[in-house]
């Protein structure tokens, strides 16, 4: 598909930090010529930058948020609380294995941007 049709993968803005700006691009992507004041360089993320940029990053904390709400959709923090208060048992189970699944999916999302 061509990277300027409407329904194309996009590149995808993680973070500006230090005056470099950090994309995510899609697999197969073609960067079209760039202004003569533009350096593109492919960078390896390593745990150091991974942190930063997920410090910096408003898609980050958005994702992180979303994790919160979804599990504040089934779960209040007092009945969070409760639960880690009680310990082992089937109900702390289902909240332990829902909390999981939240955070995976966050995960997820962030593995899609290289994080």
């Amino acid at each position: 598909m061509h990277p300027d049709s409407h329904d194309a993968p996009r590149p995808i803005e993680i973070a500006r930090v230090d005056g470099y700006h950090y994309y995510a691009l899609p697999d197969g992507y073609e960067l079209s010529e760039q202004h003569a004041q533009i350096t593109i360089e492919p960078v390896t993320v390593d745990a150091v930058l991974r942190d930063v940029l997920c410090k910096a990053s408003p898609l980050v904390q958005l994702i992180n948020r979303r994790v919160c709400e979804r599990i504040a959709e089934q779960y209040s923090t007092t009945d969070e609380i409760k639960l880690l208060r009680m310990g082992p048992s089937a109900e702390y189970d289902q909240w332990n294995a829902y909390v999981e699944e939240c955070r995976d999916w966050g995960k997820a999302e962030k593995a899609q941007l290289g994080l």
